[in-house]
């Protein structure tokens, strides 16, 4: 893009050699990050990572907030770290969130166990948290440090809301309705720096996302002495498994709809028959009427008996109930019209960029019917969630490749100016 009278658009040529300075300084804050073990359920290695990202944003003049995140799901569970939202206030209405978190899937003794840490191999630098998301998080900084020093009259029209999820990996707490609080009704965008992907020459980032169901199901029976009373016992264990052979057949690839059973547990002694037991299940799927329907056919199942006791006919019980919705992230015409922006951009700096659709969720699921939404706009790499490998190579440890930042913060850079600017 060239400058312009206004003095909003920064020199393409001028703007990367801005991104390329201050890699090294972003390289920095990430290790820091990878570095700090934030487990969702670490409370204050989360609020450290937080403390990190306060610290590279708020000399660019944000007002920072610290709520305690909420749990908003019946299970018991440590409490959780504090969100970190930033705002600084623009000259007009305009207004633009990034959104990000601060946490992740590994727990201090599972990075200790598989030594995984901050560890630079090649082309490649390794470490819990590198593109989900503590890197989307540095490419947040590289884009907004840049337009702040090289267009500061654009920084200072518009209002920008950055907010980062203490727990985005169960997506269980209050965060989605603080985004919908923050960003309103008139945002020009939420953008979301979750890993992105580079496949045949193509970059990849996420316009459309799963919608998740997950549902608590226990079963309830009669105990007996294994051996003396065996046919006063009403199995609670054979009760589930009668559940969980007909509700996994729901899984249907062609739907693209997943029902998968995640936990199990029951009984206490293989001698007594078993009187308790329970599962913990999700189904995800694209379309929000395929969700649905395959939720009807699993909450059918609430109150229902197979087995019963062959003394007297005494019935196991199921009780099943949807404990969390997170409705799909469809594709729409808001999303497809900020898609457009980010292919026409990337077009201009030479990346051919492509919508993917993504079976996981992210804080996007929230937004994208109130704001336009894109996600996947971090670092490339691989093996997110994974901490293991193996002597072969067949199973790798979570990465990113540092050679995507730059162009990955120039993108969004373009993409902001013009948002901006055609508004």
């Amino acid at each position: 893009m060239s400058k312009s009278g206004n003095g909003f658009v920064i020199e393409t040529s001028t703007a990367r050699k801005a991104i390329e300075g201050i890699k090294e300084k972003a390289l920095e804050y990430l290790k820091r990050m990878v570095e700090t073990n934030s487990f969702t359920y670490n409370a204050e290695g989360v609020d450290k990572v937080g403390d990190i990202v306060v610290e590279m944003f708020e000399p660019m003049g944000f007002e920072v907030e610290r709520p305690a995140a909420i749990d908003c799901t019946p299970y018991k569970r440590p409490p959780l770290g504090r969100h970190v939202i930033m705002v600084r206030k623009g000259r007009t209405n305009k207004r633009i969130a990034l959104c990000g978190h601060l946490d992740t899937v590994f727990t201090e003794q599972e990075e200790r166990d598989n030594d995984f840490h901050w560890r630079i191999e090649g082309d490649r630098i390794y470490g819990p948290g590198t593109i989900d998301m503590k890197g989307g998080n540095v490419v947040m900084w590289m884009t907004l440090r840049t337009i702040a020093n090289l267009a500061p009259n654009l920084f200072d029209e518009v209002t920008w809301v950055i907010m980062l999820n203490a727990a985005e990996e169960g997506l269980s707490s209050d965060f989605g309705m603080l985004e919908r609080k923050y960003l309103g009704q008139d945002g020009l965008a939420n953008l979301i720096f979750e890993s992105g992907r580079e496949e045949d020459g193509k970059h990849l980032i996420k316009a459309a996302r799963k919608g998740r169901a997950r549902i608590s199901i226990k079963a309830t029976g009669r105990a007996a002495h294994a051996g003396a009373h065996h046919p006063k016992g009403a199995n609670a264990i054979v009760q589930l498994s009668h559940f969980i052979s007909e509700v996994s057949q729901l899984t249907d690839y062609d739907k693209d709809l997943t029902a998968n059973v995640g936990f199990v547990s029951g009984g206490v002694v293989p001698n007594r028959v078993p009187d308790r037991a329970e599962a913990l299940m999700e189904m995800r799927a694209f379309e929000p009427a395929v969700l649905r329907q395959a939720l009807d056919k699993v909450l059918a199942w609430d109150g229902r008996s197979t087995v019963a006791s062959t003394h007297d006919g005494y019935q196991a019980r199921l009780d099943v109930k949807c404990v969390q919705l997170i409705e799909c992230w469809p594709p729409n015409p808001k999303t497809e019209k900020l898609m457009e922006i980010f292919q026409q951009t990337g077009a201009e700096l030479g990346l051919h960029v492509a919508p993917r659709m993504g079976g996981g969720l992210s804080d996007g699921n929230f937004t994208w019917d109130i704001v336009p939404t894109i996600d996947g706009l971090g670092p490339c790499g691989d093996n997110g969630h994974c901490a293991t490998r193996s002597d072969d190579g067949s199973v790798d440890q979570e990465y990113f490749l540092p050679a995507s930042l730059v162009p990955r913060a120039l993108l969004a850079c373009e993409v902001i100016q013009r948002l901006v600017k055609n508004q």
